[in-house]
């Protein structure tokens, strides 16, 4: 009997409660692992934006995840003219499907209305989704908890009695012992306790006790409560009263926790009811996709044989016309056989759309452009036959991934494709995915400093000792070992020291959520019976809840929507031209044209995508291009490490220095890039022919 469990935690918040929770979903999960409990919840702060990811490493670490939220509840509407009172909070856990399901409506009806001031759900809106969800009263900061602070009872116990008949059997009455500094209990919780005890009496209600774990440790509270001064907009010494927490509100073991209610031990034991009536996992799903057409893989076989054709009428055939033909039915094949045409004739739809209302779309670029079926389906512009391009590198049977075009619109007018899109399969199927930003040293460095009143100018020298690799900075930890200034500079001042022993305990945290620049997602349903939704403040569209990794875990693929200044800005001059009687179509432009190569090999490239640097224009003078390929080697081999190669390229092209061969069998592949392997589609060729 000893090993059963004497308590779970039902309340913890990850550092997905951004600027709030302080602890890491892995970190969660070893911890608990280390201090013997088989279950926990994650109970983020007005969001489930952790719960497939939660759902998943819990499981895999054999620890059972409770999928829950902490919801704001908008408890006490106020009468006519009076103040807008804030919302307060009740914990909901999942018990089944169902209850998951109802948490992802509830999570959407925070941000989706537009007339919340602030993220709240109401009272309706928690009956209509109740089915299925168990639910913590909230303890002394809750809607009830509030309402017992200032002395109304009557309405205090109207809203358990109504929270008891929306949870039929699923309400728990929830109490909190979380001691200030000083060693007292808080006195929201000193001041509620007793009438939660009576209350849960009175109604026959269980009690339940909790610890809102917002930190790992207790070493961390001073870090944390840096951490809520800046979500907060506070000072750490501020004398005005701002939010705090307490030392305590750490993720407790078992023996402190059956220490803490040593006299209400019932209160422990509803914990591990909570966890065994908890029993699902939220699981991970196959690529979820809107039905295009009745019969996909024969629409798929028209639309593509037929493009073929109509672009084999017109371009110069850079093999016979059966070799296209026995590519095409290749690529169709696996294709058919990975299960992807309705994503390519979603993709082909929308990009024909947007070509038929003169929205200037990207040639192609990545992988997709070795596709035959991409260019048949005018997806993409390039004839992966006359480029050598393969189609293995953007499909392989053995490598089963969704297939991802880049596809690039123009910049002013890539709201309207989305618009079609949405148009066509449902605003309510349509979305855009969120992104988190992270607390980085330099940023945590910024933001510590402020809320601990140092001067600005001596904040932003610390931060800019801290050095960058790469596209961002190294860790305090580090910076702290490889840059003695900082080091002394900690030495010298405890205020110091103490600024960077926080940022270093904060860093890496999540701060904040937006949306993903281009990625939109299409479902076959509402979106929120997939995932739950978001809004961003600056957009007019919602947004999923997961990041881009378990949103594609969830069932719903990304459609890349990318808008690319470079295209408005063409279009912008070809309209310019029309208006001075010039009538230029910009596809029809010849490759080959010689004075086009005489600005590149002077360099004459500014404001020209992706050759516009000083890096750049001076390997143009060096390598004097004479053709298209020459173009696209430049841009291949102009990143770090490939780079190194850029004389040798230019030097061999230019008759200053042999060619040198790698080997006899594979010369021919190397010979368009003098020599040196540049693309991926080299690589795979090589393996092609010297493995046989």
């Amino acid at each position: 009997m000893s090993n059963l469990p004497r308590f779970i935690h039902l309340r913890t918040h990850t550092e997905y409660s951004l600027l709030e929770g302080a602890i890491p979903l892995k970190k969660l999960l070893k911890d608990c692992a280390a201090k013997g409990y088989p279950a926990v919840a994650v109970t983020d702060t007005d969001n489930m934006f952790a719960a497939l990811e939660f759902s998943v490493l819990a499981s895999g670490s054999g620890i059972q995840p409770i999928l829950g939220c902490q919801i704001s509840l908008a408890y006490d509407p106020p009468a006519p003219g009076e103040k807008l009172r804030l919302p307060a909070p009740v914990v909901l856990l999942a018990q089944s499907e169902r209850g998951y399901m109802n948490l992802m409506k509830l999570n959407s009806c925070l941000y989706l209305p537009k007339d919340r001031p602030v993220p709240q759900v109401t009272i309706e809106e928690l009956e209509q989704y109740s089915a299925g969800l168990i639910c913590l009263s909230g303890g002394a900061e809750g809607a009830v908890g509030k309402l017992i602070q200032t002395n109304q009872m009557p309405k205090a116990r109207a809203l358990m009695e109504r929270l008891a008949a929306i949870y039929p059997g699923r309400l728990y009455v929830e109490l909190q012992r979380h001691a200030t500094p000083g060693g007292q209990m808080m006195e929201a919780e000193r001041l509620t306790e007793r009438a939660f005890v009576e209350m849960a009496h009175a109604l026959a209600l269980p009690l339940v006790a909790t610890n809102d774990a917002y930190f790992p440790k207790p070493d961390m509270y001073e870090a944390h409560d840096a951490l809520l001064c800046i979500k907060e907009g506070t000072y750490v010494d501020q004398s005005a009263p701002r939010r705090r927490l307490t030392p305590q509100h750490y993720l407790k073991s078992p023996e402190e926790m059956a220490a803490l209610f040593a006299d209400l031990p019932e209160a422990l034991e509803t914990t591990v009811e909570i966890a065994q009536r908890c029993a699902y996992k939220a699981e991970k799903r196959a690529p979820i996709l809107p039905r295009f057409a009745e019969d996909e893989v024969e629409e798929l076989r028209r639309q593509a044989r037929e493009g073929l054709a109509a672009r084999l009428a017109v371009i110069p055939h850079a093999a016979p016309v059966e070799e296209y033909e026995k590519r095409l039915e290749f690529e169709l094949g696996i294709i058919e056989g990975m299960g992807f045409p309705g994503y390519f004739l979603i993709v082909a739809d929308f990009i024909k759309w947007a070509k038929d209302n003169d929205i200037p779309v990207g040639p192609g670029r990545g992988s997709g452009a070795g596709s035959l079926v991409a260019y048949a389906l005018t997806i993409t512009d390039l004839d992966p036959l006359r480029y050598a391009l393969l189609f293995e590198r953007f499909l392989n049977p053995e490598r089963v991934s969704m297939p991802d075009f880049d596809i690039d619109f123009c910049m002013d007018r890539r709201e309207e494709v989305i618009r079609y899109t949405q148009d066509k399969y449902g605003h309510d199927k349509v979305g855009q995915i969120i992104t988190f930003g992270a607390l980085l040293s330099k940023a945590a460095v910024r933001d510590v400093g402020r809320v601990l009143q140092l001067p600005y100018g001596q904040v932003d020298k610390l931060s800019k000792l801290i050095p960058v690799e790469g596209v961002k900075p190294v860790s305090i930890e580090k910076a702290l070992a490889d840059e003695p200034r900082l080091r002394e500079a900690a030495k010298a001042e405890e205020v110091v020291d103490r600024l960077l022993t926080h940022a270093q305990k904060v860093e890496g945290l999540l701060r904040n959520a937006s949306t993903h620049a281009a990625g939109v997602v299409i479902g076959d349903r509402p979106l929120d019976e997939l995932v739950p939704l978001y809004r961003d403040p600056k957009s007019n569209m919602p947004a999923t809840q997961f990041n881009m990794k378990w949103v594609e875990a969830a069932g719903l693929v990304k459609f890349d929507f990318l808008g690319l200044k470079t295209l408005t800005v063409i279009q912008n001059a070809v309209d310019l031209l029309k208006r001075r009687g010039v009538a230029l179509d910009i596809a029809a432009i010849p490759l080959d044209d010689k004075p086009t190569y005489d600005l590149y090999a002077s360099a004459r490239t500014v404001a020209v995508f992706q050759v516009e640097s000083s890096g750049m224009m001076d390997a143009l003078r060096r390598m004097k291009p004479t053709c298209i390929e020459d173009i696209v080697a430049l841009v291949a081999l102009y990143r770090p490490g490939p780079m190194e190669n850029i004389p040798t390229y230019c030097e061999v092209k230019n008759g200053l220095r042999p060619l040198e061969s790698i080997h006899p069998s594979i010369d021919f592949i190397l010979e368009e890039t003098q020599g040196i392997i540049v693309y991926q589609e080299q690589v795979m060729q090589i393996a092609q022919v010297m493995a046989g």
